[in-house]
């Protein structure tokens, strides 16, 4: 049976739901990089399949066509074999569709950017003691509800992907900008700096 118990909202409570709230916001920016990047990397390779398939087809199209000129053997087995090629490619994107799967990951990132971006508001809530901590905890319960939907429903993502995120996010600071970069978006009567 569940209690329903008041939370004592001191400096130290805030403290602890702000660093759990910290860390959630962090693997949510981590997963909508991760998400982005297996997108990428899967029409990267859709991109490269359509590519193969389309110089094997002309090869064995081409390979089988000098066959009518050439009485030699050479030119039907090489087309025979590149032939063979383009129906194991063929076989392979038959069952496995790389642009439905990229789709399914850049949904999942745009679904936890909204997490993220909450996550971020409840961050600042917290900070500016705009929000009792019972409204926040509950804000937090919701979103680890919101994110569990996500996950369920998107496909797996990959090491490679992860590397690139951190990567990006790291070296390449993708989520950062400095006050200046802010300041060229703002209106002018918004901006921090001169």
């Amino acid at each position: 049976m569940e209690q329903d118990f008041q939370v004592e909202d001191s400096p130290q409570t805030r403290r602890l739901l702000e660093g759990q709230l910290r860390e959630c916001y962090g693997r949510a920016v981590y997963s909508h990089k991760t998400h982005e990047k297996c997108a990428d990397i899967l029409l990267s390779r859709l991109s490269r399949i359509k590519f193969f398939q389309l110089l094997l087809a002309s090869l064995t199209t081409g390979g089988f066509l000098f066959t009518i000129f050439d009485s030699t053997k050479i030119l039907a087995v090489l087309g025979a074999l590149v032939s063979t090629a383009l129906l194991v490619l063929n076989f392979y994107t038959k069952d496995y569709d790389l642009g439905a799967v990229a789709q399914k990951h850049k949904q999942a990132a745009n679904d936890i950017w909204l997490i993220r971006e909450r996550y971020l508001s409840l961050i600042t809530d917290i900070k500016m003691n705009r929000e009792p901590l019972s409204a926040i905890m509950e804000e937090r319960d919701a979103l680890v509800k919101d994110l569990h939907a996500v996950y369920a429903g998107s496909p797996s993502t990959t090491n490679e992907a992860y590397r690139k995120a951190q990567k990006a996010l790291k070296t390449q600071e993708d989520m950062t900008f400095s006050e200046n970069e802010i300041d060229a978006f703002l209106p002018k009567d918004l901006r921090r700096t001169g």
